[in-house]
């Protein structure tokens, strides 16, 4: 399983269209970021601080193909990166990503 943290406005838009190519950050870089579930709290942390109305969306990563690559990226770790759009039928769940009075988000409980 690997994850995508979203704003709620984008993820219902790739809703509609019945598919999600991505958020701006991922247009630049030219494929979609995702983290594992040890790698999510960071990344909430490091891009998402403080963010409110944020979705987590759970991803098979067995559906995604030769099209996912797990490359170097912040500190050496390998992160998924989607080299394609990603289909709503590898989709396991979405989930809200509250903020806590901690301002941190409160993730679910994370399969790896």
């Amino acid at each position: 399983m690997i994850y995508k943290i979203a704003p709620r406005a984008l993820w219902q838009a790739a809703e509609s269209k019945g598919v999600f190519d991505g958020a701006p950050i991922d247009h630049a870089d030219g494929y979609i970021h995702f983290s594992t579930a040890e790698q999510a709290r960071e990344t909430a942390d490091k891009h998402f601080a403080g963010q409110e109305d944020l979705l987590l969306v759970a991803v098979r990563a067995d559906r995604l193909g030769q099209a996912l690559k797990f490359e170097v990226s912040r500190g050496g770790a390998l992160f998924p990166h989607l080299y394609a759009i990603l289909p709503l039928d590898a989709v396991e769940w979405v989930r809200p990503l509250p903020l806590g009075s901690d301002g941190k988000h409160i993730f679910p409980e994370l399969p790896a």
